[in-house]
């Protein structure tokens, strides 16, 4: 889905939300943007001509070994007799092999290995008889409890849950997509059963869904709800840590139409980033569903209150992704997919469940990609707020309302003055590494002229010559000399 940012704010267009295949449910980027029905037919497709090639490499295969294992009996000269009864064994064998692969890949096959599957699972299981949570137990009384009300009805579907869990506990060696895509089938064959063959109408269909969901998905979320097979966790704690870089990021930035000075607004905001945190603390799919959609409904309201009309699509999506920065819900990207692989699919491909979640995927793909343009800011600034050398800077005290708190006022004014500083400092710092920069090449630059001067003119050190005498040092007779004359002082 092509996600673009205009002055006017961001912009996704609702059409970009839905299927591309066109059938008028909405997309999902994890099925590269088509709905979980069509999603599901290209991959069948898909995987149908994978099993095609597979089978004519395999009949190419075993028609190259006959030719040459042929040609090399031909060669060796072998009875036509033992050649003729060779022929035989090999087309027995030919036959029992092609047998056994068409029957491996044969809906017959699948059933039957479903049934072996089942009829192993029935005995007893350390998983199955281990001791359950009491969430586990609560919820399976309540789910027998639910089904009580449908009789007949009931009574099947529970014992085609009852059988999907046993198979599913022999299957926690497959990859995560298969058995993802295991749920996804038990859900359509139950619903398909419960509309043919016991006309259950649409209304109590997607009652009885609801509660199906919440059994098995409650069983199973310990085993996959990011799986260690998987990137899920590489990718929580990249987005994590994205979301953390992203701090400085203003409502401004976002175009984002809410007033968080407004106290009911501010109370908005706050419940919508305890709605998407929550998220993470349930179990089942529509559960995580129903906290997203919570916090989608906080965010309209937030933005009704501020601007006193309805709020808009173009609206709620920046809001959104203001809400996801803001809160940085923890695992999100797991929860995305836990909800994308078990979800009940019908949920995501219609309603205002499937369109807040759709919109949660978009604003995650939004901030993953985001960068200087889509802020309207230069790339100097992004890297500057990204690598935190700075901040932007804070709303200006001249255009605060006359009721604002003065409480909020003085703690922007002092945000705005620990901003100023910093970029003071990190000037004084740049400007002193400079200055160490240049008195080091400065003392290897004298040191290299000085050392240049010394190679060119070599400094020769001569010993010192012996020390003068005296005039008369060698005047034996000194000692007879008269002493000097004294001055004489006359009384006149």
């Amino acid at each position: 889905m092509s996600l673009k940012s205009e002055r006017r704010g961001i912009h996704v267009d609702q059409s970009e939300l839905l299927c591309k295949k066109g059938c008028g449910y909405y997309g999902n980027p994890a099925w590269h943007g088509f709905c979980s029905k069509c999603w599901r037919e290209e991959y069948h497709k898909a995987r149908q001509k994978q099993i095609q090639e597979d089978w004519e490499l395999a009949e190419r295969l075993q028609r190259e070994e006959e030719e040459a294992f042929a040609s090399s009996q031909n060669t060796q000269g072998a009875q036509s007799l033992t050649f003729s009864k060779f022929e035989e064994k090999k087309t027995n064998e030919k036959t029992r092999k092609v047998t056994t692969v068409k029957k491996f890949f044969s809906a017959s096959s699948r059933v039957g290995s479903k049934k072996a599957e089942i009829q192993e699972a029935k005995a007893p299981s350390p998983s199955i008889n281990r001791q359950t949570s009491i969430e586990t137990d609560r919820v399976s009384k309540e789910f027998i409890e639910f089904l009580k009300t449908f009789h007949k009805t009931g009574q099947e579907v529970y014992k085609q849950t009852k059988l999907f869990l046993e198979a599913m506990h022999y299957k926690r060696d497959l990859s995560i997509e298969e058995q993802s895509e295991c749920t996804q089938d038990f859900y359509q064959n139950v619903t398909e059963r419960m509309q043919t063959r016991g006309k259950v109408a649409p209304e109590r269909v997607e009652k009885i869904m609801d509660q199906v969901e919440k059994y098995i998905m409650t069983r199973l979320y310990k085993y996959v709800f990011c799986p260690e097979t998987t990137d899920d966790e590489k990718k929580d704690l990249a987005i994590q840590k994205r979301i953390r870089a992203l701090h400085w990021v203003t409502p401004q930035m976002l175009f984002v139409p809410v007033n968080e000075e407004i106290p009911e607004v501010s109370d908005m905001v706050v419940k919508a980033i305890t709605d998407i945190i929550e998220m993470d603390s349930k179990r089942v799919p529509r559960d995580k569903l129903a906290c997203i959609t919570k916090c989608s409904k906080h965010i309209f309201n937030a933005i009704k209150i501020t601007k006193n009309e309805p709020a808009s699509a173009d609206d709620f999506l920046p809001t959104l992704i203001y809400i996801v920065l803001k809160g940085n819900p923890p695992r999100l990207q797991s929860n995305i997919q836990y909800i994308t692989r078990f979800c009940n699919p019908s949920r995501l491909m219609t309603g205002e469940d499937g369109y807040y979640f759709t919109n949660l995927c978009c604003a995650v793909a939004f901030i993953e990609k985001l960068d200087a343009q889509s802020l309207n800011l230069s790339q100097e600034d992004f890297d500057r707020y990204m690598s935190g050398q700075t901040s932007p800077r804070k709303q200006e005290s001249e255009s605060w309302s006359p009721d604002a708190c003065l409480g909020v006022k003085q703690m922007y004014k002092n945000l705005d003055l620990l901003s100023q500083l910093n970029e003071r400092q990190e000037r004084i710092m740049n400007e002193a590494k400079k200055l160490e920069k240049d008195l080091i090449d400065w003392t290897d630059g004298i040191a290299k002229k000085v050392q240049d001067i010394v190679e060119k003119c070599p400094l020769e050190i001569k010993p010192p010559n012996q020390s003068l005498a005296a005039i008369d040092s060698e005047n034996v007779e000194n000692d007879k000399l008269p002493p000097p004359l004294q001055p004489q002082v006359y009384a006149g």
